[in-house]
């Protein structure tokens, strides 16, 4: 940054707070340049595992829309572990952007080794939870009218596909703790890289495995559970071994299994930012659960027609969930280092990039609408559906892109409790009320239920500016654990 900014400023949180709003919004060249080192690498992984996962969609549903609509249920439920899991070691993320952002190495293997323990105790969990309370948990997302054979049908395509999915997320949990530390301390290319390996072999082994190309057993829904968790056990391979081969390039991981002491003065800190992160991932992944089960009260063709809308979206979104996850980094890495107003400007520039890419993205998005859901062999109402949704998604991106990087903001600077209280309560006081009593009491179309339910994120936009600009979360919090 060459911007003058007195070293007194720039060291105190409460003069960083009276930066005014005007000169935070453009940065420089310096800037954009430090911004897409850390995010290209993720947008392009994510996007790319996005397409793949159309991709994946688009061939199980080549086989049928129940078998289809039992890989999204799945898939919602997968999506409250990867949420919990993330949720869980965010917090160790938070101390480990700090003290990189600092010079601190032996702090950022201490978080390394919490993430660690942590991802595997939730592994564990998830998948006792998950086989053994499988089918009650899928049979809360089958409509009561549906007919008995469709229920059955989806019950075994659904925990067909949950019992393979279950050997995958070990794997998971390992890469997402490595891809972690590896994009908190800036370096994303190589979770890039072992992603992209992982999707392409993912996309061939669907290929195979779910038509029985090249003398390969039909395996049908149970094929895309199998190329996933292959996939998944490769990508854990190269990222693992790619981040200890090259110990110039991350030093950082020199030792980090020496030995598995995390000093006492470390535990309760990371506890007290990982614990609400975890808890408000847990609750605001079964709020979109109970959302989905609200929106399935009007029949499987909505299912079915979310889960096309929501793996198109995905790839849309993909710019603006990735700025967010950048300023996580940036902002946290200016924070450890205390640069406190660098890191109040840059939080305002990432928000104004953010917006600008949603109202680009959106656009597409909505361009895009009427012709995407035509590649899945489907039924006509269902493709109109998805259409509706994609539309709605596309009008409503720019208020999901501010609240974004508010959230990513406060949590750069462990202001966990707020995130709970923004994010996850929101959703359980506001969000799923609404959805409920618009689902079951009235004869509003669905449409315009889903439109409605997304436009209360306005009240979140309102919310979080106001906490981004007071400052709160503008300082350092491994100074009193280093």
């Amino acid at each position: 940054m060459k911007e003058y900014i007195s070293k007194a400023q720039n060291m105190n949180p409460a003069l960083a707070e009276k930066l005014s709003l005007k000169e935070c919004m453009i940065g420089n060249q310096a800037f954009y340049q430090h911004v897409a080192y850390v995010v290209v690498p993720m947008i392009i992984q994510n996007t790319l595992s996005n397409v793949v996962s159309l991709l994946d969609n688009v061939m199980v549903g080549q086989i049928g829309t129940i078998p289809m609509s039992a890989v999204a249920i799945v898939n919602q439920l997968l999506f409250v572990f990867y949420l919990c899991l993330w949720g869980a070691i965010a917090g160790a993320g938070i101390y480990s952007t700090q003290f990189f952002g600092k010079g601190d190495y032996e702090g950022v293997r201490y978080s390394m080794r919490f993430k660690i323990i942590m991802a595997f105790i939730l592994c564990a969990g998830a998948i006792l939870i998950l086989y053994f309370a499988g089918p009650e948990l899928i049979s809360l997302y089958i409509a009561p009218g549906t007919p008995s054979a469709d229920r059955a049908a989806t019950m075994k395509y659904a925990l067909q596909f949950l019992h393979i999915m279950l050997i995958g997320l070990v794997p998971f949990g390992i890469t997402q703790c490595y891809a972690g530390v590896l994009r908190e301390s800036g370096q994303t290319t190589l979770p890039m890289i072992a992603s992209i390996a992982a999707m392409v072999l993912n996309f061939l082994l669907n290929l195979l495995l779910i038509f029985g190309y090249l003398g390969f057993p039909k395996l049908g829904v149970a094929g895309a559970g199998v190329a996933t968790v292959i996939a998944r056990m490769v990508e854990m391979l190269i990222v693992v071994w790619g981040a200890h081969r090259n110990k110039e390039r991350y030093a950082f991981l020199i030792g980090v299994y020496d030995h598995f002491n995390i000093p006492k003065n470390m535990i309760k800190p990371i506890l007290m930012k990982s614990l609400p992160l975890l808890c408000n991932e847990f609750l605001w992944s079964l709020g979109q659960a109970a959302l989905l089960m609200c929106y399935s009260d009007r029949g499987i063709k909505v299912v079915a027609a979310l889960n096309i809308s929501n793996t198109i979206s995905q790839i849309f979104n993909e710019v603006f969930l990735s700025l967010g996850n950048a300023t996580s980094i940036v902002v946290g890495q200016e924070l450890g280092a205390e640069h406190f107003a660098n890191a109040r400007r840059t939080a305002w520039r990432m928000a104004f990039l953010s917006l600008s890419s949603c109202l680009t993205m959106g656009f597409l998005l909505f361009l895009c609408a009427p012709m995407i859901p035509h590649i899945y062999n489907t039924e006509d109402a269902i493709r109109l559906l998805a259409t509706h949704f994609i539309i709605v998604v596309s009008i409503c991106m720019p208020i999901n892109g501010f609240t974004n990087v508010a959230y990513f903001t406060l949590r750069s600077g462990g202001k966990t409790f707020v995130t709970f209280l923004f994010d996850s309560c929101f959703s359980w006081t506001v969000s799923v009320p609404a959805a409920f009593v618009l689902t079951h009491f009235t004869a509003i179309p669905i449409i315009q239920v889903y439109l409605f339910i997304c436009l209360l994120e306005l009240i979140k936009c309102g919310i979080g500016f106001g906490l981004v600009r007071k400052g709160g979360w503008v300082r350092n919090i491994v100074s009193s654990v280093a």
